[in-house]
Order: C-alpha cells, then sequence, then structure tokens
C-alpha cells in the first residue's frame, strides 16, 4: 500500500519492480497481493491496454486511524496509556518521539490564554 499511496495511480509493473527490490518477493507474489488488496476493497484498479493501473481507496490516514484505533481497542482495551507503557518499556519510544509527545500534550501558552 506504502508503495500505491506514494504515487498514484500506479501501474502494477511499477509496484512489482519497487516491491521486488525492498522485499525480495517475486512478481506472482505481489500480483497475488494486489489481487487481494483489490477483493478486499483496499484498492481499485483500471485496464490500460495490457496494464493494470491501481488506485487506493482510502488516504494512508484514513487507513492510519482506523487501524491504530482497532489496535488500541483490541490489545489494549482502548487505553492509551497500556499502549505507551508497552512501547516505553521495551525501548520502543526515542527522545526525539518524548520531545513530540510533550509538545501535543503540552502546547506553548498564546498570549490569549493569559488574559482570562
Amino acid at each position: 500500500m506504502e508503495v500505491i499511496w506514494q504515487d498514484h495511480p500506479v501501474a502494477a509493473s511499477e509496484v512489482i519492480s519497487s516491491l521486488t527490490g525492498k522485499s525480495g518477493w517475486k512478481p506472482n507474489t505481489i500480483r497475488t497481493l494486489l489481487a487481494r488488496l483489490v477483493k478486499k476493497g483496499a484498492l481499485r484498479y483500471s485496464e490500460r491496454g495490457n496494464r493494470y493501473i491501481y488506485t487506493p481507496c482510502f488516504a494512508r490516514e484514513e487507513h492510519v486511524a482506523t487501524a491504530s484505533e482497532s489496535l488500541l481497542d483490541r490489545v489494549f482495551g482502548g487505553a492509551v496509556r497500556g499502549l505507551l507503557i508497552h512501547f516505553a518499556e521495551r525501548g520502543k519510544v526515542t527522545e526525539r518521539d518524548m520531545a513530540e509527545l510533550r509538545r501535543i500534550l503540552h502546547p506553548p501558552k498564546s498570549e490569549n490564554d493569559d488574559r482570562r
């Protein structure tokens, strides 16, 4: 999906070329994967001559939101705290990640906030 989200619409041959180098998968395996993604409703395709052209059915951001909420619900009972603790304890949270979390959780106060 990343290959298709990055540059769509994209021909099957381009997806195959990209993934063969990155994954080591054989072209037939990639074609099977594309067919399954179409069947699941993640991709749609059109035929142009003898080429299959693929387009995602949803944006990457939409998929990330849905998948992350599903993971949070299924694995952590909806508790963000549990997810964060899990990754922090396993060393998966970097200092850069922590700085970004602090920025999101504690945004700088604007001048308008002081007037209340």
